[in-house]
């Protein structure tokens, strides 16, 4: 069987339970609202997962644990199926955060997304403001990425700019770790791969509020290289200026 095939085969039996020809099957390591609710915290640690002494370390280790899941890259249907490509694509978010014992942990992801999907022809997730890790207090966490991925390989949106800018007047702008400052960011993960089933993780891209940088990173024979897409400047709640340097 061709791996095209196999991948056909898989997109098909993940858009039946989409359209309902099947009911919702748990993911690992994925929480979901009940009818009618709307998580306010993740749990965390996600199991097996960590913890890491450096979020780069954090971070090579969950960009293909997202990716993994169900209909997180599908940008290569795109051009042979559009509508089946947006109705499968699925966006997965984490918070990246860092505990009293100087490691940075995983929360739980959630595929939870914003009312307005369906009439907007957007995908998003909705992540929840905290992390519920009962090891810890509540106060002594200290959120560093906010973790998602763009099944269509995208840019970063302006819903997920204001997103993070809400979230660090809500935390931290710049949180201080054993190695030094870490300033708050959100990051998007995606995948150039042709196979829905094991998909790379090649590359994301990264807003950073507190030094208005705008980022790429690519992951080419295995080394992470860095692009500045520009300046964030913030002209009203809702429009920004990216200025190119």
């Amino acid at each position: 069987m061709s791996r095209m095939t196999r991948a056909w085969r898989y997109l098909l039996a993940s858009s039946l339970g989409i359209l309902g020809c099947s009911p919702s099957v748990p993911i690992p390591g994925v929480v979901r609202p009940g009818p009618g609710e709307e998580l306010s915290s993740l749990p965390g640690p996600m199991p097996g997962f960590g913890p890491y002494d450096s979020f780069s370390d954090a971070l090579n280790a969950a960009c293909p644990l997202i990716l993994s899941k169900p209909n997180a890259t599908v940008g290569y249907l795109k051009e042979q199926n559009p509508e089946l490509a947006w109705r499968l694509s699925t966006e997965y978010c984490a918070w990246l955060y860092y505990t009293p014992d100087h490691q940075y942990e995983l929360s739980m992801l959630t595929d939870q997304s914003e009312s307005d999907d369906l009439v907007t022809k957007r995908k998003s997730c909705k992540l929840p403001a905290f992390v519920d890790d009962r090891r810890y207090p509540a106060s002594s966490l200290k959120y560093i990425f906010a973790l998602h991925n763009h099944p269509f390989a995208s840019r970063l949106s302006m819903r997920d700019l204001r997103f993070i800018v809400d979230m660090a007047n809500a935390h931290e702008w710049v949180v201080e770790t054993q190695a030094g400052p870490v300033p708050i960011a959100i990051i998007a993960f995606f995948s150039n791969s042709r196979d829905g089933e094991h998909p790379t993780c090649d590359g994301f891209y990264q807003y950073i509020p507190g030094t208005r940088e705008l980022l790429q990173w690519s992951l080419t024979a295995g080394t992470w290289q860095r692009e500045k897409l520009g300046m964030v400047t913030w002209i009203s709640e809702t429009k920004v200026i990216i200025q190119k340097e």
